[in-house]
């Protein structure tokens, strides 16, 4: 039998014989406050095709134990046909079949399935589900795969004064018995239950006699801290802007948001019942940055709603376009809506966004945006910066190319003609042609179907007066990584050209031109630019409508350097630092000189999301690709420059509190510890800074890395915090402690035993790895490669990647680490999706060797 994967052919035979009608799932939670297992009853009806009399198929289920099946009234022998996640249907009827499955199936820790979580601070059991890829199956019995929808018919038992939310509009329970009307045709994964004692707030969405109930939910103990009315704005302005643009009304009954413990994602689209991460429930202060990253995590799963939820792909190759399109959506929405609180959306979404796309797609597991999607394994790794930042990116190109409005023309058609149904990319696209006249074949081909990155350069000659006799762009196409399948790809670009000059009255960068053109091949001539006076700066790819590395002229990137926060508009900034972090990371700029750049700049950043992104990226550089000789020095450098930063700060102000937290993370000298200290004491303060309970933690956790907190200090400041939170931290910084008892307890009870959850794994795993303690984690590299097989075939995959990535040795930067992960490679013939994940942290450390050796020679 096959486990739990399954194959995109089976999927396919799967479809070609069945047509789904509906699921009636009856479960019994009444005992999830004890936890262990639940019964669950799920009768399906189903069709099989004219041709499949005494066909055989199968339907999902992954359960300790099935009970009864019963298939068009004969009773089937469990034993003898559920095995692994299946259960074999011998002899189907041509028309209408009914199963009914009876099963006692498991609560999870693992954020997969129906996860149970107990809050210590009123000891009552939550749980959610999560289903997103193949785990609806854990649940009930279910065809798995996202083209055979169904209406699914709910009910549910559970404990007296408890709240069961799922994709219909909650009814009155009787006797505690949640009976649930019909929901749409939906696919498996975006069905949802959300069970246990939530504190609820509920509005609505009025509009030209549209009224959709909303609701939001989180846990009582987090409810002091739940902002509903900033959260219902938000969700008042996508469902404008969204029905709007897309010209669909929203196509279900009710809109819930569940703040949920726990969560593996940021949130996750199940129609009618988004399930959200509860740390954005703040509960301390934290920066404009967050609460704009929230927004746009309500935003892109609410547009779900239409692009996935009403219109779904037929198969996972296509969920890039899933989550590609909401996330262009979430910016285009933040951007353009009246009254918009983050009108900067594209600077976002160029500082992180694409960052993490060009990352992505450097990696020796670059893929097509439209990848290969074999099987439930490939899926299940394939949640990464193609499928949701490159995807985004070019649909970005894509609107600049067609025209928005055409754009958006063609995604109304596109969701009335296929409402409620599975789509492929080619629908979409033909759509987008025929409301905007172009012939997108090419198009698709060069930019969806190819791996990799293009690089553009400017090429400009002037005259003796500066005035540019020549332009033109050259494009590169960079040999793929090492291991990567595909051929280096010219693709057609649409860009704008910025041409930049410092205005002596206000001292900043202003836009004096622009120009913008299709890019197409080795070399594009740019006429429109002879016979202008050359400026300061010249910026391709200005307002960051195409996809691909842009370099500066050494003019342009001479007068950056000293001017890189002059600009007068946040976006320019952004690539320019974009530009600058992609050369630090290819060695084209040590690490040392990197520094140096955002030293003379940053102090001039006032994008609060692009001044944290810029402490993460120095810290890295700073970690992995300086010249170790030289780190300590340079470490040195830059915590003095935050602890400047952090008291010149203006009190109580967001830049204030991120430079608390980057001073915090290379805190060293026993002055600068002693200062985090006495902070946490009170006995010394900083005008305006707010040393509240994440603040704290951050404090302790530094301490405890450095050996200055132990236990004692831990657990008293576990104690201010008794909450699902505070043992999150309490975990971190016990791992974090520079001591080989504290790394080989936090070992064992990750890879040794499995009885953590998932976020409580995640947080040990965090405060284990700890750049400043190389030589304490050495052992560890064995280790690692020792464990990883067994780890990979005894674990969820959710538990079983969090341990594959954070733990692989990426702080050893070494030929010796390489060497020791190729003959692991070798020896153990890793399945596909864990092959993928240890040569991404492989190429990791293969370019942070190249990037010190940088760093080294520019010494």
């Amino acid at each position: 039998m096959p486990g739990t994967n399954l194959t995109r052919e089976e999927a396919q035979q799967r479809a070609k014989l069945l047509t789904v009608d509906s699921y009636e799932i009856d479960l019994d939670l009444s005992g999830a406050q004890e936890g262990g297992t639940f019964r669950s009853v799920t009768t399906v009806r189903f069709d099989v095709a004219e041709d499949g009399d005494g066909a055989e198929s199968f339907i999902d289920l992954v359960a300790p134990a099935v009970h009864q099946v019963t298939l068009n009234g004969d009773s089937l022998d469990p034993a003898e046909v559920f095995a692994d996640s299946r259960i074999t249907l011998p002899g189907l009827l041509r028309g209408r079949n009914v199963l009914r499955v009876e099963a006692e199936c498991a609560y999870t820790n693992t954020g997969e399935g129906l996860h149970r979580f107990v809050d210590p601070v009123d000891d009552q059991a939550y749980l959610y589900t999560q289903f997103e890829v193949p785990d609806a199956r854990r649940v009930f019995a279910s065809f798995e795969q996202p083209d055979l929808k169904a209406t699914f018919q709910f009910t549910v038992k559970a404990p007296e004064g408890w709240t069961v939310i799922s994709n219909s509009p909650t009814p009155e329970p009787r006797e505690n018995v949640w009976a649930f009307e019909p929901t749409p045709r939906l696919s498996s994964y975006v069905t949802a239950l959300i069970v246990g004692p939530y504190h609820s707030v509920h509005s609505v969405y009025e509009k030209d006699g549209q009224s959709v109930p909303l609701g939001i939910y989180c846990r009582p103990s987090l409810a002091e801290f739940l902002d509903a009315d900033a959260i219902f704005d938000v969700t008042r302005q996508g469902f404008d802007w969204f029905q709007e643009k897309f010209d669909y009304a929203y196509p279900f009954k009710k809109y819930d948001q569940l703040f949920v413990p726990e969560f593996n994602a940021g949130a996750m689209e199940n129609a009618g019942a988004v399930t959200i991460r509860d740390q954005y429930v703040f509960r301390s202060k934290v920066t404009d940055a967050a609460y704009e990253m929230r927004a746009a995590t309500i935003l892109h799963e609410l547009a779900h709603m239409w692009f996935g939820d009403l219109v779904t792909m037929e198969w996972w190759n296509d969920l890039w376009l899933n989550e590609s399109f909401a996330t262009y959506a979430e910016a285009a929405c933040q951007a353009d809506a009246p009254g918009s609180k983050w009108p900067h959306s594209w600077t976002t979404f160029a500082n992180q966004m694409k960052t993490w796309a060009y990352r992505q797609d450097q990696l020796p597991s670059t893929h097509p945006i439209m990848a290969e999607i074999r099987d439930l394994d490939d899926v299940l790794v394939n949640f990464d910066g193609i499928t949701y930042a490159k995807g985004a990116s070019v649909l970005k190109q894509l609107v600049a190319y067609v025209g928005e409005d055409a754009f958006f023309r063609g995604v109304q058609a596109y969701f009335k003609r296929h409402a409620y149904g599975n789509t492929r990319l080619s629908d979409l696209l033909g759509a987008l042609e025929e409301t905007s006249g172009r012939d997108l074949k090419t198009w698709s081909k060069k930019w969806l179907e190819t791996a990799g990155i293009n690089i553009l350069r400017p090429e400009i000659e002037t005259d003796a007066d500066g005035v540019i006799t020549s332009f033109a762009i050259r494009q590169e196409a960079p040999a793929l990584p090492a291991g990567a399948k595909g051929e280096p790809t010219l693709r057609p670009h649409r860009i704008a050209i910025g041409l930049y000059d410092l205005d002596e009255a206000s001292g900043k960068l202003v836009r004096g031109d622009r120009v913008e053109l299709d890019v197409d091949g080795e070399l594009t001539a740019v006429p429109q630019l002879a016979g202008k006076r050359r400026p300061a700066v010249i910026l391709l790819n200005d307002d960051d409508l195409s996809y691909a590395k842009v370099r500066l002229d050494e003019q342009s990137l001479a007068f950056v350097t000293e001017h890189l926060g002059d600009f007068e508009s946040s976006l320019p900034r952004a690539l320019c630092w974009a530009s600058a972090w992609d050369m630090a990371r290819d060695g084209e700029l040590p690490a040392r000189e990197y520094l140096s750049l955002v030293l003379s700049g940053i102090g001039k950043e006032s994008d609060i999301g692009v001044v944290q992104s810029l402490h993460r990226q120095v810290k890295l550089a700073l970690d992995l690709y300086a010249d170790p000789a030289a780190r300590e020095a340079l470490l040195a450098r830059w915590t003095d420059a935050t602890l400047a930063h952090l008291r010149s700060a203006e009190p109580g102000s967001d830049h204030q509190l991120a430079w608390a937290r980057a001073f915090a993370a290379t805190a060293r000298t026993p002055e600068q510890l002693d200062l985090l200290e006495a902070l946490l004491a009170g006995t010394q303060t900083i005008e305006g800074l707010a040393v509240d309970t994440e603040l704290r933690w951050t404090f302790v956790q530094r301490l405890a890395a450095v050996g200055r907190f132990d236990e004692a200090e831990i657990a008293a400041e576990y104690e201010r915090d008794k909450t699902a939170a505070g043992e999150r931290h309490a975990a971190t910084a016990r791992a974090a402690r520079p001591t080989e008892e504290a790394k080989a307890e936090a070992w064992a009870s990750v890879v040794e035993s499995d009885k953590l959850p998932n976020a409580v794994q995640e947080a040990v795993i965090a405060g284990f790895v700890q750049p400043d303690q190389r030589e304490l984690l050495a052992p560890y590299t064995d280790k690692y490669f020792e464990a990883l097989a067994d780890v990979w075939a005894s674990r969820s995959h959710e538990m079983a990647q969090q341990i594959a990535v954070g733990l692989y040795p990426s702080i050893q930067v070494s030929r010796e680490t390489l060497d020791k992960t190729d003959a692991w490679l070798a020896s153990a013939k890793p399945s596909a999706a864990l092959r993928r994940l240890v040569l991404e942290s492989r190429a990791g450390v293969e370019r942070a060797l190249r990037a010190q050796a940088a760093d080294a020679a520019a010494s």
